[in-house]
């Protein structure tokens, strides 16, 4: 009968570490999401998106608004076409900007949605014409070791 008692207690104490280590998962995974009865489509056209997958939050002011609802490539203009689904709480002005932000140094991407000035809100549909795209950390190295090698020798002989 004690042996059960504890077998009983172990039990419990096991599926409570599952549940509270779910719960971690799903708030260190975000998942909490707008859904598609509650939202409505904007879609933004990016020259280069990084590391930006399907579900990453959409932002304004550090509030998450939205999700990513997909990324797709236009063979005819070059560039990534964004779906983001924002929700319906959320009004936004026509001439928003969009542009792919870095959490901290390396973390996740997302995209930051700034306000613009117009009366006329977004609604289902409406594309954002101004977008900024991703900064990618090998090319602004590359940049950066590139104008160093050309100020290199040459510089320091006319000197």
């Amino acid at each position: 009968m004690k042996r059960t008692a504890v077998d009983l207690w172990v039990g419990i104490f096991v599926v409570g570490g599952l549940v509270a280590l779910m719960v971690l998962a799903l708030k260190v995974g975000n998942a909490n999401t707008v859904s598609a009865g509650r939202g409505y489509r904007v879609t933004a056209e990016f020259e280069n998106i990084g590391g930006l997958k399907p579900k990453a939050p959409v932002k304004s002011a550090g509030v998450v608004v939205g999700r990513v609802e997909s990324i797709a490539f236009d063979n005819k203009k070059f560039v990534a076409r964004v779906t983001l689904l924002l929700d319906k709480t959320y009004e936004f002005p026509k001439d928003s900007s969009a542009e792919i932000l870095t959490s901290g140094l390396l973390g996740e991407q997302y995209i930051g949605l700034d306000g613009g000035g117009d009366e006329q809100l977004l609604k289902d549909g409406d594309r954002l014409t101004l977008t900024q795209s991703a900064m990618v950390l090998e090319k602004m190295i590359g940049r950066f070791l590139f104008n160093k090698a050309a100020e290199g020798p040459a510089a320091e002989k006319q000197e």
